[in-house]
């Protein structure tokens, strides 16, 4: 095509999963010392913050990417290159007008939220990621234009740039606001001869009331970093366009036949996503109650002396701790809630880690589907569909098991040095059971996104309904029974994820008439990936019998060393198991760096599906 080099779904896939792997590592040098210097009460505003960011974000983003997407690669499977570069056109000003919607609603409704549903300290953090919304909107314009060329490299560029910007920026603001912060706190109790002090126009008798009051401003540090990093992104993705353009020749588009109208395409456009608003809306309704009935629920918990102190006992450890460093204020319900509510967000950090790897391979589907659809090639379809299942159960069997064993461990290497350390306890089983649930969340989102491919964006909307509502229900009943808490919020989302990925998957595999070949999808993979946890799990046990502690202080300390070694040697088990069982196909290879002579080679000896 032209100079535009269409990449399958592999080559897509690998090339955003590389860039989100990066986006990874970064988001966790972001939020470890994020965490260790807001405390976990801070990662509570933060996470509200974006809990009220993420249905507007996602409602506003919803639909039109997709239908760029779609509508660009059936428009090139057909040589239509002059109303493809159109549908581009048209995207560009239809995102213009939503973003700037979306964040001047998310502006309108931020106080009456903070004040009467989450808390109003999280007001900062809330008003400084409203401006995102616009920025995030112009840049998808773009990577909705290239993921329908099958071009994933700029959207992976712009991923980087707007992670790198979030980290550096975020943390420095955080910095600048704590320092400002605490500058205050001591001129004002040497002026007034320890008595008291204003921060931040809060008056404050000591340092955990300091603490307190500087806490939601430090956590709109970190926010707006995150908004800053979108227009870094937002200014990459328009260079990129205006230097490289989408690779069409003149040719190309002078024998190409003559585009529709623009008002026809746009009606087009949000007729494909109406049906995906639709769904998002109320998936991201769904989130928002779950903001407020989870936190709620909590309190309502908490209300009685009963369950105030059955869940005081619960966590002693953790309250007694956090307390001790002037992070926690037992005495201040609303800040218990916060506590808890911030150590559940840290543990959904680890239920994405997998899913957000794996949804890119529905990114890169989405466009190469769509245009088999379009010619109804069916082999090609059913390659595309057997082809995203097995790779994200290739990835996310052995990551969900091993993030499931090694949940304590994994959360002591990152955080059992920090200030954070306390909360470890609560994060440890949640974590360990949305690792576990890894697999069906992590196809969720591919699953979804193929059955946009072929046209059936209807599906998705009635399968998330029955699950939201079952989830509501369930938050209710279990989050409000003091003896659940917390984790009952677990048994709504795990449910939740079921009912989608259940009603979803049946439906693409009748719509497209496609027969899943489940030995090499799914039975291989998870005997490989049992076998790996089980190896986990055990070699942890045993280095750290064998290895001395050491100092616990010292980031290098006898546990840790135990439990990297732990994951290395499962990660060797389950590569040779799956050799072993045939669960690699020689197409997974071959997209790999000297790929063809990697898979040459495992050929030669039989050991590839």
């Amino acid at each position: 095509m032209g100079n535009q080099k269409k990449q399958s779904v592999l080559n897509g896939a690998i090339i955003l999963v590389m860039s989100v792997m990066l986006v990874k590592v970064i988001g966790v040098l972001f939020k470890i010392p994020m965490t260790d210097m807001i405390g976990t009460v801070g990662r509570g505003y933060f996470n509200s913050a974006y809990e009220i960011y993420t249905p507007i974000f996602a409602i506003a983003m919803a639909g039109l990417p997709v239908a760029v997407s779609r509508m660009v690669a059936e428009n090139v499977a057909l040589e239509r290159f002059r109303e493809a570069r159109l549908v581009y056109r048209v995207s560009v000003r239809l995102f213009l007008i939503v973003g700037a919607c979306g964040t001047l609603i998310m502006l309108a409704i931020a106080y009456p939220y903070a004040l009467y549903i989450a808390d109003i300290r999280n007001l900062p953090a809330i008003l400084c990621i409203a401006p995102s919304i616009f920025f995030c909107c112009f840049m998808s314009s773009y990577r909705g234009y290239y993921e329908g060329l099958r071009n994933m490299t700029p959207t992976a560029i712009s991923q980087f740039l707007e992670a790198l910007g979030k980290l550096c920026l975020g943390l420095v603001l955080i910095k600048v606001v704590q320092t400002y912060g605490m500058n205050q706190f001591e001129a004002g109790m040497a002026a007034s001869g320890g008595v008291s002090a204003t921060v931040f126009g809060t008056v404050v008798t000591n340092a955990t009331e300091a603490n307190s009051a500087i806490t939601p401003w430090a956590s709109a540090g970190a926010v707006m970093g995150v908004t800053l990093g979108s227009v870094a992104s937002t200014v990459y993705l328009a260079i990129c366009y205006k230097i490289k353009g989408d690779g069409f020749t003149r040719e190309q588009l002078v024998n190409s036949p003559r585009p529709r109208d623009g008002s026809v395409l746009a009606k087009e456009m949000i007729k494909i996503a109406i049906p995906m608003v639709i769904s998002a809306l109320i998936l991201n309704i769904t989130n928002l109650i779950d903001t407020a009935t989870i936190q709620a629920r909590i309190k309502s918990a908490l209300e009685s002396d009963v369950g105030f102190n059955y869940i005081t006992e619960m966590f002693t450890e953790s309250f007694t701790a956090a307390a001790a460093n002037n992070r926690l204020n037992l005495t201040d319900k609303a800040e218990v809630v916060k506590y808890l509510w911030g150590a559940y967000g840290t543990s959904l950090d680890f239920k994405s880690l997998i899913p957000t790897i794996t949804i890119q391979l529905g990114v890169s589907a989405l466009p190469a589907l769509a245009a088999a659809w379009a010619v109804k090639n069916r082999d090609e379809a059913k390659s595309t569909i057997e082809t995203v299942l097995r790779v994200a159960m290739i990835i996310a069997l052995p990551a969900g098991i091993g993030i499931g064993v090694l949940a304590e461990p994994i959360l002591e290497i990152i955080y059992g040095r920090g200030s954070s350390s306390d909360s470890i306890a609560i994060v440890a089983p949640l974590m360990a059971a949305y690792g576990f649930a890894t697999p069906i969340i992590a196809i969720s989102t591919p699953v979804t996104n193929m059955l946009q491919a072929i046209g059936r964006t209807d599906i998705p909307v009635k399968s998330v309904c029955v699950a939201a509502v079952v989830k509501i229900i369930c938050n209710y009943i279990f989050v409000g029974n003091y003896r659940f808490n917390i984790f009952g919020a677990l048994v709504g989302t795990l449910l939740f994820y079921v009912i989608i990925v259940g009603i979803n998957l049946v439906s693409l595999l009748r719509v497209s008439r496609v027969k899943i070949h489940w030995q090499s999808v799914l039975i291989r993979p998870l005997i490989c990936a049992v076998l790996c946890g089980v190896s986990a799990y055990a070699a942890n046990g045993l280095f750290r019998l064998i290895i001395p502690a050491g100092n616990l202080e010292s980031v290098l300390n006898g546990n840790t060393v135990s439990t990297v070694i732990s994951i290395g040697f499962a990660a060797v088990v389950y590569l040779i198991s799956l050799l072993f069982f045939k669960g690699i196909k020689k197409e997974d290879i071959s997209v790999l760096p000297k790929g063809e002579k990697i898979a040459k080679v495992l050929e030669k000896y039989r050991l590839l599906g």
